[in-house]
């Protein structure tokens, strides 16, 4: 019995020593880890920051062009059909909205919802223009009904997704 007593002596002290060594070192660690982490965020932050604001410009300058008054004083020529046009302008947005496509992953969702609302309700009003309109019909024709039914809405889808993409943009940054 005397002699599990003097093991007990020193294995207990040794045990207790042990363990808040282990303990205040690995808070240490945890500390460092921690540390590290918010270096290597803010590092990243530095680096993806600019990245997401040209994806935010970009987006905005893309429901620039696929707005109708731009889209139509740059592809409206003249002896040109409402059907030559028409296929023109879908092909012009589709084109734009494909190359813009990867600055998708740099928004949140709901801003690269309200962009992709906004292509699909213009390509919706140009189409249904282009449906009143007989395909062989002057361009002139296509363009001013397009337009007539654009300035009929009461807030452009263009202009909603824009307002909305100010508004991330402030509140993110």
């Amino acid at each position: 019995m005397n002699v599990i007593l003097e093991i007990l002596k020193y294995v207990l002290p040794a045990g207790i020593v042990l363990v808040t060594a282990y303990f205040l070192i690995k808070s240490f660690l945890d500390q460092e880890n921690k540390k590290r982490l918010l270096e290597v965020k803010g590092q990243n932050m530095k680096m993806i920051t600019p990245v997401r604001l040209q994806a935010y410009e970009r987006m905005v300058l893309f429901l620039e062009r696929i707005n109708p008054e731009s889209l139509l004083l740059r592809l409206q020529v003249p002896g040109q059909t409402s059907g030559q046009l028409h296929r023109e302008i879908l092909s012009l947005i589709r084109a734009e909205y494909e190359h813009n496509l990867s600055q998708q992953i740099y928004m949140s969702g709901k801003a690269w919802g309200f962009i992709k609302n906004a292509k699909e309700n213009m390509v919706k009003l140009i189409n249904t223009s282009a449906e009143r309109i007989h395909p062989d019909s002057p361009s002139v024709e296509l363009a001013s009904a397009i337009i007539e039914m654009h300035m009929r809405l009461d807030q452009s889808p263009l202009s909603l997704a824009i307002d909305y993409v100010k508004e991330e943009i402030a509140n993110e940054f």
